[in-house]
């Protein structure tokens, strides 16, 4: 089969589109013939050396795919061939074929057309599983999220106004912000221009943030901390901004306040906060409403997965709003 390939760790030239082995299906999987996948900010960091998938995975790069069930593998059941689904995967997407844990299958929801669906599974499961399942965002709630213009930005606006929180979110251009106003941000805050912190305190205030769904990790650990609400809880999902930043345990213990840092690439597939039971959660809490268009995918271009260095080239300079798409041959 044909996938994107990644010559060795570095910038977008890297990438190239030749043969590499089909996927091998085992006991519990089936094979998927990919239709798309989406660029992720973890494909970014694979590419460049820094981020190398779990034990296991397949080493082409991509974390969600959509397509049409071609095979299914020894003890399975629910799914047959013929299928149209989306997946979450461990890697493996920027491929004509992947083999994924069935688990890690949802449907293809009604109304939704099969290839934009590879846009929804990684990040309708980090959302719910960071911002609902962990840090358990209620209404009523005050929630800002960074990088609201992003995919995971763009879902986890229109999760929170869905479930009656309060919406605060920051991007770097109007043109952004007013995307993430459609989509259910009640205050956009322009971090090349505002201090988010002083921001948020006037806009609640001075209470703060309930819930902080952050991407860049130890740039802005210390102020995230700072916008926190009493009882607040952090919820740490990317590094664009650094791994390692001095933390004031005494400003969180008077706020009674939580970090969590977690990634979801890295969960066993099944098991207690395994990929499976995330899923599970996605399609009992998510899907109906996605299949009613109150929750909608938010995709910024569709290009062929030959193109794959030029759709990392975009979400590099972050010049999309929502997902870049790339298409099977």
């Amino acid at each position: 089969m044909r996938a994107v390939t990644v010559s060795g760790p570095g910038g977008p030239e890297v990438l190239g589109w030749g043969e590499v082995p089909d996927p091998v299906l085992r006991p519990g999987e089936v094979l998927v013939d990919v239709v798309a996948t989406a660029v992720n900010r973890a494909d970014l960091l694979q590419r460049a050396g820094f981020y190398p998938p779990p034990p296991g995975a397949s080493d082409v790069l991509g974390l969600e795919c959509s397509g049409v069930v071609s095979e299914v593998g020894e003890g399975v059941t629910g799914w047959k061939v013929g299928d149209e689904v989306c997946a979450l995967l461990a890697g493996g997407g920027y491929a004509e074929r992947v083999a994924v844990p069935a688990g890690q299958l949802l449907p293809r929801p009604a109304g939704v057309e099969l290839a934009t669906a590879a846009a929804l599974p990684e990040v309708v499961c980090t959302v719910w599983s960071n911002v609902f399942m962990l840090a358990g965002l209620r209404r009523g709630d005050t929630f800002l999220v960074h990088g609201g213009s992003s995919g995971i930005g763009t879902m986890a606006i229109q999760l929170a106004a869905r479930a009656g929180a309060r919406v605060l979110t920051t991007a770097g251009a109007q043109a952004k912000l007013d995307v993430c106003r459609e989509l259910g941000a009640e205050v956009g805050i322009n971090y090349r221009d505002e201090d988010f912190v002083e921001r948020v305190r006037e806009e609640t205030d001075g209470a703060g943030a309930d819930v902080v769904l952050d991407n860049m990790g130890a740039r802005y650990l210390a102020r995230n901390v700072d916008v926190l609400a009493t009882g607040g809880r952090l919820v740490c999902i990317g590094m664009q901004g650094g791994t390692k930043a001095e933390l004031d345990l005494g400003k969180l213990m008077r706020k009674r306040a939580a970090v969590h840092a977690t990634t979801l690439r890295a969960r066993p597939a099944t098991g207690p906060g395994g990929k499976a039971e995330i899923v599970a959660a996605v399609r009992h809490d998510v899907w109906p409403d996605v299949e009613r268009g109150v929750v909608r995918p938010i995709v910024d271009r569709r290009l062929p997965m030959s193109r794959a260095a030029e759709a990392h080239r975009v979400v590099d300079a972050s010049e999309h709003v929502g997902k870049v798409l790339l298409l099977a041959q």
